[in-house]
C-alpha cells in the first residue's frame, strides 16, 4: 500500500475508534434506540440521492439492515447506555471476528485452520478476562449486551459475504434505510414517547454534531474510504488496520472521558487483539476429496475478516 493509502486506513481506524467516545456523549442526550434511529436516518437521507439504485437484491439489504442496524447497533447503544465503558466496548466488539468465523463455518462451510482456531481460543480468553475485569468494576449486563452486538455483527458479516455487494458505500447507504422505522417503533415501545420527545425538544448543537459524526463521518466517510481501499488492495492488506480501532477507542476514552485502564483490561486487550489478528489471517481452505465431476477444481482462498463500526 502507498503511504497515502496507509494514512487513509489509519485515519478510518481513528474515526471508528473515537466514535465510541462520541456515542457515549450522545447517550447523555438521547435514549439509545432513538439515537441509533437518528444515526441511520441522517446517514441515509442525503446520501440516498447520490449513490444510485441498490446493486444487490433487496433480501440482502433488508437482512443486513435488520441484523446490523436494528440488532447490532440497538444492542451496542443499549449496552453502553447500561454502563459498558466506551473503551472496553471498542475492544470487546472486535470479537465479531470470532463470531464471523464461527458462523461462516456453520453457514458457508468455511472450515478454520489450526491458526484461526488458536486465534479464536485466544480471543475468547481475552473476552473472559474482560468479563472478570468488568464484573469487578461495573455492571455486567451492559458488557453482555455488547457481546451480543458482536455476535449479531458476525451474522451480518456472513450475510454481507453472501450478498457480495460490488459497491460497499452504495450497499451501506441502502442498508441504513432499513433500521430507521423498526428502531423508532422499538424506542416508542420501550423508551416511551415522552422520553423521546423530551430528547428531541432539548436538541442542541452538541446533539446535532454527535448525530452527524456517527452518521456522516463514521458511516459515509468511514465506509466509503474503507470500501475504496478494499477495491484497490487485497483484503489481507487492509483488514489489519481495523485492529487499530480499539487502540484509538481505549486511548480516546481515557483522554476525553477519564476511563481508567486497569492491568486486567490491558491483559484482555492483548489477548483479544492478538486472537483477532490470528483469526483474521488469510489462509487456504483445505479442499475436500474431489468427486469425478469435481476433479481439477482449485481450492478457494479464504478472505480475512474485515472489522468495521
Amino acid at each position: 500500500m502507498r503511504p497515502a493509502h496507509i494514512a487513509l486506513a489509519a485515519l478510518v481506524a481513528a474515526v471508528w475508534g473515537v466514535n465510541f467516545v462520541v456515542i457515549e456523549i450522545g447517550l447523555g442526550r438521547f435514549p439509545p434506540l432513538l439515537f441509533s434511529a437518528l444515526r441511520f436516518l441522517a446517514a441515509a437521507l442525503p446520501a440516498l440521492f447520490l449513490v444510485g439504485r441498490p446493486k444487490v437484491a433487496w433480501k440482502w439489504i433488508v437482512g443486513v439492515g435488520l441484523v446490523l442496524g436494528v440488532a447490532k447497533f440497538g444492542l451496542l447503544f443499549t449496552g453502553m447506555d447500561q454502563g459498558a465503558p466506551a473503551g472496553l466496548s471498542s475492544l470487546v466488539l472486535q470479537s465479531q471476528a470470532v463470531f464471523t468465523a464461527l458462523f461462516a463455518f456453520a453457514a458457508l462451510g468455511e472450515r478454520p485452520g489450526r491458526v484461526r482456531t488458536l486465534g479464536m481460543a485466544v480471543a475468547l480468553a481475552g473476552i473472559a478476562v474482560a468479563a472478570v475485569d468488568e464484573g469487578a468494576s461495573g455492571p455486567l449486563s451492559g458488557f453482555v449486551l455488547v457481546i451480543a452486538a458482536a455476535a449479531c455483527w458476525g451474522v451480518s458479516n456472513v450475510l454481507t459475504r453472501k450478498a457480495a455487494p460490488p459497491d460497499a458505500l452504495n450497499f451501506m447507504v441502502w442498508v441504513s434505510t432499513v433500521p430507521v422505522l423498526p428502531l423508532i417503533v422499538l424506542s416508542l415501545l420501550t423508551e416511551g414517547p415522552r422520553r423521546d420527545l423530551a430528547a428531541l425538544r432539548a436538541l442542541d448543537w452538541t446533539g446535532v454534531g454527535v448525530v452527524l459524526y456517527v452518521a456522516w463521518v463514521t458511516t459515509i466517510f468511514g465506509f466509503g474510504v474503507w470500501g475504496w481501499l478494499l477495491r484497490r488492495h487485497p483484503a489481507s492488506s487492509v483488514a489489519p488496520f481495523s485492529l487499530l480501532v480499539p487502540v484509538f477507542g481505549m486511548s480516546s476514552a481515557a483522554l476525553f472521558l477519564g476511563e481508567a485502564i486497569s492491568p486486567l483490561r490491558w491483559c484482555a486487550a492483548a489477548l483479544l487483539m492478538g486472537g483477532v489478528a490470528l483469526t483474521s489471517l488469510p489462509g487456504r481452505r483445505r479442499p475436500a476429496t474431489p468427486s469425478a465431476d469435481q476433479a481439477g477444481t482449485q481450492p478457494q482462498r479464504e478472505t480475512p475478516t474485515v472489522a468495521r463500526t
